[in-house]
């Protein structure tokens, strides 16, 4: 929206800083991050007033987390709040991929919202039924793919791009609105796997996230994409604001999810958040940079998928527990110790995805 004040600009004086995505970026960052230190407090005590007994605790997760017992849920609201209005304020309205990575983030928190009501208002763990929810986020991610599809540049649509490989494109044809659904919901179901410890889930977004916003700023821009020999799609730079407004409203929620949590991000974050990174990855034709990029939540749902089809096959278990962060609760490991080497290894992995720009 302030990009308009460009109008007023006769191109030497202030309103001109508004033409350059690195300081609307920067707005849309400070934006984020003040609504989440401003609203954080006032939405936890509604959300402990509304909700009475907070989130279900499973009764057959790990010991120690009884003690969270009464800790309101949906703060993932906190996040989605700050990320639209930051988005909405900062970024070029007209431009097809912010609104394109703004339905699917606000559509995946609706299906998390009515999941952790659901959860609330029953005192069940079983919200909304996973097959709904699995409906519900194809026919979301399906035209997500295809409008992205619609807006790539006619020699990468309905083409998959390989990191390193850069001259090599895959024409996936019809089968490139499906590749995006497993993209966006996997991503989306990954991110909701990955937050069952205070503060696990929001910092390896928010590196990803951040990851994903220069890797869309260098792709969006043609004298990058010349230098750096990848795909040049136009517009995708905008989502850089996106991924900034991302960063500061998740540092704003995790002043008040760091151990111990005094809310949690619930459903209604970690599918919306998930969804995001989808999206963005499909918009950028940087899918599978987004597998190395979020390294860390492909593990925490390989784990959950291997335990469960070995567990059908053999009656055992190859992890005490699944997702992995809880098996290594089990092994006895304290939670802030697996939250910060979690931490530092989706760093790891987001230093090796932003290599694969210049790696051929």
């Amino acid at each position: 929206m302030l990009y308009w004040l460009t109008l007023l600009s006769d191109g030497g004086d202030f309103f001109n800083l508004f033409r350059y995505i690195t300081f609307r970026a920067g707005g849309a960052f400070m934006t984020a991050l003040i609504f989440g230190f401003l609203f954080g407090k006032p939405l936890i005590s509604v959300l402990r007033r509304t909700q009475g007994k907070g989130q279900p605790i499973r009764d057959d997760g790990p010991e120690g987390h009884f003690v969270k017992a009464g800790t309101p849920t949906m703060g993932g609201l906190l996040i989605v709040g700050a990320l639209l209005t930051s988005t909405l304020l900062w970024a070029r309205l007209d431009n097809p991929f912010v609104w394109l990575v703004l339905f699917v983030t606000m559509s995946f928190a609706v299906i998390g919202f009515a999941d952790d009501y659901a959860k609330v208002s029953k005192q069940t763990t079983s919200g909304v039924s996973g097959k709904v929810r699995l409906l519900i986020g194809f026919i979301i991610a399906a035209i997500a793919g295809y409008w992205a599809a619609q807006y790539h540049p006619e020699e990468l649509q309905y083409q998959l791009a390989l990191p390193v490989f850069k001259d090599t494109l895959i024409n996936l044809g019809f089968i490139f609105v499906p590749f995006a659904i497993i993209v966006i919901v996997g991503a989306a179901n990954a991110v909701n796997l990955t937050d069952g410890l205070d503060g696990l889930a929001i910092m390896p977004v928010m590196i990803a996230a951040g990851t994903l916003g220069v890797i869309a700023y260098a792709v969006g821009r043609v004298d990058f994409t010349e230098y750096l020999d990848v795909h040049y799609v136009p517009g995708t730079g905008e989502i850089l604001i996106f991924c900034a407004g991302l960063f500061g409203g998740g540092l704003g929620f995790l002043w008040y999810n760091a151990p111990p949590a005094a809310v949690f991000m619930g459903d209604t974050g970690s599918l919306a958040l998930g969804g995001a990174l989808g999206a963005i990855a499909v918009a950028t034709k940087h899918e599978l940079v987004l597998a190395i990029v979020g390294g860390l939540f492909v593990v925490e749902a390989l784990s959950v998928i291997i335990q469960v089809l070995y567990f059908k096959r053999t009656g055992k278990r190859v992890f005490l527990m699944a997702p992995i962060h809880h098996h290594y609760e089990k092994k006895g490991w304290a939670e802030p110790q697996i939250v910060i080497r979690f931490w530092i290894i989706s760093l790891i992995l987001a230093m090796i995805g932003l290599a694969t720009l210049k790696v051929r």
